[in-house]
């Protein structure tokens, strides 16, 4: 089993703008902060190569059609080698209002927090599970609940960068987009480079970025 994460990154090193308020935004609020709007067009750019992809299509119940090819076969192959997936609670919290109702999962998904709720069961199979005793008990309750599958830590920065600073990611995968954002989140500000060595597995370049794998390994 492999505990992995996988995010799209610009080219100067986020993997989000500066805010991602402007997603459950008002028009009022929307119309007072330019900001907001600009924000949600940066992170949409981010992830632009997904969306024309039939796996992502599929995957959302957005209809038929859609591209094949080695970056539609990566974002399958991502999904099919997940059996349980991990997230923080500023990422939930984003979230919730905005899935749809059969959330994109499809497997259990803990959520590490310090709030106490009931596990939250959607159609289609994904189960929202809340840990509050930390990043360790969330990854064995994961690892139990995967079976033969993979652990996937879904986000956001600061959750992968725990797990990667605790020592428990195995492997990583970037989307290096082919866009700046001059400002936003970076995914390892912050990381304890004293304890991680990175080795890379492969580079992938598609028509829209380059996918970069890199093997975790102690320092």
């Amino acid at each position: 089993m492999t505990v992995f994460f996988s995010v799209a990154m610009s080219l100067d090193g986020f993997i989000a703008p500066p805010s991602m308020r402007g997603i459950l935004a008002t028009p009022e609020e929307r119309a007072q902060d330019p900001r907001l709007d600009r924000w949600v067009g940066q992170w949409m750019e981010l992830h632009a190569w997904m969306f024309p992809l039939r796996f992502f299509r599929e995957n959302l119940k957005l209809g038929d059609g859609g591209e094949e090819g080695r970056d539609n076969n990566i974002a399958k192959q991502t999904y099919e080698r997940t059996g349980a997936s991990i997230m923080g609670k500023r990422m939930f919290d984003l979230g919730e209002p905005t899935w749809p109702e059969e959330a994109p999962f499809h497997t259990p998904v803990y959520v590490v927090t310090h709030t106490e709720r009931d596990p939250w069961e959607r159609p289609g199979g994904t189960t929202f599970h809340f840990v509050n005793d930390g990043i360790k008990s969330a990854l064995d309750q994961a690892r139990e609940a995967a079976g033969t599958r993979d652990v996937r830590i879904a986000g956001g920065a600061a959750t992968i960068l725990e797990y990667v600073n605790a020592g428990l990611v195995d492997e990583f995968s970037i989307a290096l987009s082919p866009v700046l954002l001059g400002a936003g989140t970076r995914l390892f500000d912050g990381v304890d480079e004293s304890r991680v060595a990175l080795e890379p597995i492969r580079s992938e370049p598609s028509p829209r970025v380059t996918h970069l794998t890199y093997a975790v390994r102690p320092r």
